[in-house]
C-alpha cells in the first residue's frame, strides 16, 4: 500500500482532479476544501440522534458533496472530460429532493422572520454550525464563476438550497426540543 504522504506537495502547490498543478490556496483549492468541511459539519449533526428521515438527507447530502467536490475540483479545460467521465455528479433530482424537504418543514413551521439567535438544542447548533459552512462553501463555489469555471446549473444551484435546508431543519429541531 502507498502512503498518503506524497511529498508533492511540499512546494505548496496541489492537483486538480485530472492532475493540473495549482496553488494550495488556489480558488478551486478553496471551495472543494470548504466543501470538505461541510461534509464534516453534516457528519458531526448526524450525530445528534435527529430522526431517521433528517439523517437520511444529511446523509443523501454528505454523498452529493462528494460528487459535487469532483466537479469543483476539475478545470474548466477538463470540463468535457469530466462530462464525459463516469463520476457521478449533483443532478437536478438532487436539487428537487432539497427543495422539497425544504417545502415539507416550511409548511409545519411559523413563517420565519429575521435573524435565528442559535443554542436551542446541541443539535440544533450543529446543524446551524452545518449551515455556515454551507453558506461559506456556497460562497466559494459562486466565486468560481468569475474566474472562468462555469459549473453546472446543479451544481450552483444545490449549493444554494443545502443552506436553506440546514436553516430550516435547525430551526425545525429547536421547536421540537
Amino acid at each position: 500500500m502507498s502512503s498518503i504522504t506524497t511529498r508533492t506537495g511540499d512546494d505548496g502547490t496541489t492537483s486538480l482532479l485530472y492532475g493540473q498543478r495549482v496553488a494550495k490556496y488556489h480558488p478551486q483549492i478553496e471551495a472543494v476544501g470548504a466543501c470538505d468541511e461541510l461534509n464534516v459539519a453534516l457528519g458531526a449533526a448526524r450525530l445528534h440522534g435527529l430522526p431517521a428521515a433528517t439523517d437520511l438527507l444529511l446523509r443523501q447530502a454528505q454523498e452529493n458533496l462528494i460528487s459535487l467536490m469532483g466537479e469543483v475540483a476539475c478545470s474548466e479545460t477538463d470540463a468535457a472530460r469530466f462530462a464525459e467521465s463516469k463520476f457521478s455528479r449533483v443532478e437536478a433530482a438532487d436539487v428537487t429532493r432539497l427543495d422539497d424537504a425544504i417545502a415539507a418543514i416550511e409548511s409545519r413551521l411559523p413563517v420565519a422572520g429575521g435573524w435565528a439567535t442559535p443554542g436551542g438544542s446541541p443539535a440544533a447548533v450543529a446543524l446551524d454550525q452545518a449551515r455556515v459552512a454551507a453558506r461559506r462553501a456556497e460562497r466559494r463555489i459562486a466565486a468560481l464563476s468569475a474566474l472562468g469555471r462555469r459549473l453546472r446549473a446543479p451544481t450552483v444551484e444545490f449549493s444554494n438550497r443545502l443552506s436553506d435546508l440546514l436553516w430550516l431543519l435547525a430551526r425545525d429541531t429547536e421547536r421540537k426540543a
